[in-house]
Formats: C-alpha cells, structure tokens, sequence
C-alpha cells in the first residue's frame, strides 16, 4: 500500500430525499413529519461528514424510533458510534443494517471496516468478500477487498481485485499506488511498470517515483532506477528519499555521489540515525575512516540500542582507532543497555582492548577475558568471540587455553582465515608442527579466496540498507 496509507473509513454518501421506512400509523402533533425527519437525517450526515459525532448521534437516535426499518439510519448510526469508540453499539447497529439489507454491498464493507478495526479479521474478510460478490462491477468493493488482503498480508489474493478496481477506475491514486506495489512484490515488473506510467501521468509524485526506482532495481536497471530515486528525492526530500538515493550510489559503490547526498541528507535531518548510518558506511567505503567513525558515532548517539551501528561502528574502528575514548564510552553504554546480547558485550570488549593497545595504555586482561566469557555464554555459536578469546590468551603465551578457542572458532565456521594462522602459530609453540602446516596451507588458499570477502562486504552492506528501510532495526 502507499506509504502511510491505511483502510480507509468509509464515508456514507447523501442519500435519500426521503426515509422510506417510517412507521406506520398516524403522527401526533409532537411527532416528526417526514420532511423533518429527513432534514434531521442530511444534518446527521453533514455533522457526520465534519467529524460533529455527538452531534450526529442525538440526530439518528431521535430519527430511529420513526425509522426503526431503515437500514441507512442503523448504518449510519453505527458508523457514528464507531467513530465515538463506543465498539458494542457501534456493532450492534452495523449488524442489524446488514441483517434489513443484506444485499447492500456498502453495508457489508461498513460493518466488515468495523470489524477489521476491532481485531475480528476473519469476520471482517467475510464481509469484505461478501460486499465484492454481491457488486462485482464497483470499485469500492474490489478496492476495500483488495486492501483488506493487502493489510492481511495476502498479497496474492489482493492483486486480482485491485486490478479490477483498476480497469473500473484506472485514475484512483491510491489503488493505482496499491497495486504497483503488490504486482512489484510478486515480481510482475511490467504489469507494475504499466499501472505505474499511467498513474504518472496526472499523480506525479515522489512516492510512485520511489516505487519506479525499486521496479528498476529489481529489474536490474541500474542507472534507471538511480534516476528515479534521485527524482523523488528532488520531488519530495522526505528522509525516506533521501536515505533510498543515497543507498541506491553506496550499493553500486559510487561513493563520492553516496558521500554528498547523505551529508546533505544529514544536513536536513540531524536526527535520523540510518542516515548517519549511511553516512557512516558511505565514507568508510571511500577510506576517509576518520570521518566515518564520527558520522557513526553520531548515529550511536541518536539510536543507542540500534545494533546496526555498532556493528558498522566496530568495523571502522578497526582502520581508525584515534577515537578511542569516544568509541569505547558508546560500546559500554550499548553493553549496558544490552546486557543480554552476545555482540554488544563482544563489541565493549574489543573496543577496551582496542583502545588501551592503540593508546599503549595498561590493558585490563580480567576486564576483556570477563567480557568475552560472557559473549559466549550468551552464545556458545558465536565464532569470532572465540577467536578474540584465543587471541587475548595467546597474547599471554597460555597457548593451552588459545588452542582449544581457536579451534572451537573453526568448528564453528572453517572460514575464519585469521584464526587458522594463529591456530597454526600457536601449534608451532606447542610442538605440533604437522598441525601448524596444515593451518598455515588452509590460511594461504583462503586468503587468495580475496572475492569471497569483497561478496562479504557487499552482503553487509546490502542488508543494512534493505533492513533500515523497515521500522525495526534489525541486526547484520
């Protein structure tokens, strides 16, 4: 669906000159005539219409003793308590204008909207289905069907009914939007591109803009889908437009363009951690490693529990270890924050012993190995905490503890080239040298292996892009 769009509450349309249905008998003086009657009814639904609830609602409920069959007044009514969070009359209402006239397609959408709202899903896609059978030919039905699949996660049931909604109104935005997007994600990039054109050519937006771009993208057109990203950030310079240009240029490795869109990017929203983030990865790409650490540092700042950063963060310290003071302080206060987690106590670990190595400071070994520990309690499967672990005892010449780390580490993922050459040095210190050779011959052939590690880098990149265009962060 388009971005922040939800199902949308149906507005009951002017409706009659007259109530068909009120009872009968013969009014006294005090009783309303039919003519004011009505003219209570479109007052109701003008205050309904303006967002007047209680209004409306003293209106329908002096009409309904004289229009107890009408079933226009107990569905607007029930849109009126819905509106007012009063859930049991609200429903109560929009059942019994379903139950009056059950072959009216609008009331079924109205009481199936309700129903959605108020958790009854399966309920609601009934309702939804029901109201598209009985008027298969109306947009409205094939439209609110379609967005309730869509909202359902059933991209696969939505497409066919936002595609008749489509063909019934082709210039309705917003299920144009809807279904570009749905035949995107179940890969049918021309159909998707052909809705998209058309819907361009009187909605001109950013948005669909954006929605060409991942077309193009996963299409692999490239330059066509760097043009439409650069389009609707010059369109709309939401942060979503701009984090979405700029990582289209990092994911294609043209970092200097990456560079200055998220610096500018930054420059309007100070407060956006992807973006810095972005930034962040953009320089540390180019080789500017210092910049890099502050742009990340940053982001820690705005995001202190967004493990991304981190993640990002250690990886620039590495190559740049000037800040040290700074960084550290933002991996002990991500370790506290995440007492739980195995990577920010790893991560607080090795920037303290980073920092004290870089600043030829007195390393607290019980402090690191403490830290480290805990990592791999926290998970046993973790294979690089081992091998720190193993480096902080070799360090020490207690190969009899490095050993056992390191080959844990490989156990756990044969692929770790640096852990088979200490693994294969320490062998050399204890006397196994068959061992050690056939460590040092595993190191060699994997670091000729270099594209393997440029694939790494790019999948790293890749997964922080696509994950930080969701809400949650989540980790590398």
């Amino acid at each position: 669906m388009s971005k922040g769009s939800h199902l949308r509450r149906i507005v009951f349309p002017l409706l009659l000159a007259f109530l068909p249905c009120v009872a009968s008998g013969r009014l006294s003086a005090q009783q309303l005539s039919n003519a004011q009657l009505d003219a209570q009814y479109q007052s109701a639904v003008a205050d309904y219409n303006a967002g007047r609830f209680e209004q409306a609602a003293g209106l329908l409920e002096n009409v309904l003793p004289y229009a107890s069959r009408s079933y226009v007044v107990h569905e607007l009514l029930g849109m009126v308590y819905a509106s007012l969070s009063q859930d049991e009359k609200a429903l109560d209402q929009l059942k019994l204008a379903v139950q009056l006239k059950p072959d009216a397609a609008d009331a079924r959408t109205n009481l199936g909207a309700f129903l959605l709202r108020t958790g009854k899903h399966a309920l609601a896609g009934e309702q939804f289905l029901k109201a598209q059978q009985l008027a298969p030919q109306d947009y409205e039905a094939n439209h609110d069907l379609g967005e309730f699949y869509v909202q359902s996660g059933r991209i696969q049931d939505a497409q066919p009914f936002l595609e008749n909604a489509w063909h019934i109104n082709p210039d309705a935005y917003g299920n144009s939007y809807d279904l570009t997007m749905a035949d995107f994600q179940l890969g049918k990039l021309a159909g998707a591109r052909e809705v998209a054109a058309h819907t361009l050519q009187k909605n001109n937006t950013g948005e669909l803009h954006n929605l060409l771009a991942q077309i193009d993208e996963k299409d692999g057109k490239f330059v066509d889908a760097a043009n439409e990203y650069e389009t609707a950030a010059h369109m709309d310079p939401s942060d979503d437009n701009l984090f979405d240009w700029g990582s289209e240029m990092l994911l294609h490795r043209t970092y200097e363009p990456a560079i200055t869109i998220f610096q500018q990017a930054t420059l309007r929203y100070p407060k956006s951690p992807r973006l810095f983030i972005g930034l962040g990865l953009a320089l540390y790409s180019r080789g500017k490693y210092d910049e890099a650490v502050k742009a990340l540092l940053t982001a820690a700042d705005l995001a202190p529990a967004d493990a991304r950063c981190y993640y990002f963060l250690s990886k620039a310290y590495d190559s740049s270890p000037t800040q040290a003071d700074e960084v550290t302080a933002r991996f002990q206060r991500y370790a506290q924050l995440k007492p739980d987690d195995s990577l920010a106590q790893y991560y607080y670990a090795l920037s303290l012993w980073k920092a004290k190595r870089s600043q030829s400071g007195t390393v607290d070994i019980p402090a690191i190995e403490a830290l480290l520990q805990k990592s791999i309690a926290l998970n046993p499967s973790f294979p690089q905490a081992h091998v720190q672990l193993g480096d902080l005892y070799a360090d020490q010449h207690q190969y009899e503890k490095s050993v056992p780390e390191y080959e844990r580490a490989l156990a756990l993922d044969p692929n770790i080239s640096d852990a088979h050459y200490r693994l294969g040095t320490d062998y050399v210190h204890v006397g196994q040298r068959e061992k050690a050779q056939q460590e040092f011959a595993t190191y060699q052939k994997l670091r000729a292996d270099h594209l393997a590690e440029i694939d790494k880098e790019r999948a790293e990149v890749k997964q922080f892009v696509y994950t930080a265009r969701n809400p949650e962060p989540t980790k590398p």
